[in-house]
């Protein structure tokens, strides 16, 4: 059965979202080998790319943004709505935009609950859709959860 994620995000910053993304994404590579993110544009696709090249060498995530890199991509690939991506399939789906992601062949999602309303009940609909699809999920206190993984 597919497995979920939802982190909500209220009391952290900007700063604390970006790291808590660069472990998903580091611990989804660790596990599953192959991790797709969904990015809202192009540009937070570069932040994070950024970000993901300041990690410290033991954290080291092979990735880079979709349609560069190797011809069959990284295996952590940063992609944004209206990217040529292709239809490989991934094991993890990390999911940065406000719409369910319907890549195939995932066995996990993560997604994330904004503290703003119009974006927290977004996530809301998300979250149905996927519990409405079979998804097994659960949701965790990111702020929580930084602090118990903080290094």
């Amino acid at each position: 059965m597919a497995q979920g994620i939802f982190y909500v995000l209220d009391n952290i910053t900007a700063e604390q979202h970006v790291k808590l993304l660069c472990r998903v994404i580091t611990d989804g590579w660790r596990e599953q080998r192959s991790v797709r993110v969904w990015c809202a544009d192009q540009a937070q696709a570069e932040q994070l790319d950024q970000a993901l090249w300041q990690q410290p060498a033991d954290a080291f995530v092979p990735h880079n943004l979709v349609g560069e890199g190797p011809a069959n991509g990284a295996p952590v690939e940063l992609c944004w709505p209206g990217a040529k991506v292709s239809a490989r399939r991934t094991g993890l789906v990390v999911n940065c935009t406000d719409t369910v992601i319907n890549s195939s062949g995932w066995t996990r999602y993560i997604d994330f609950v904004p503290s703003a309303e119009q974006a927290r009940q977004a996530a809301r609909e998300r979250y149905k859709q996927l519990r409405q699809h079979g998804v097994e999920l659960q949701t965790i206190q990111a702020a929580e959860y930084l602090s118990a993984h903080s290094s």
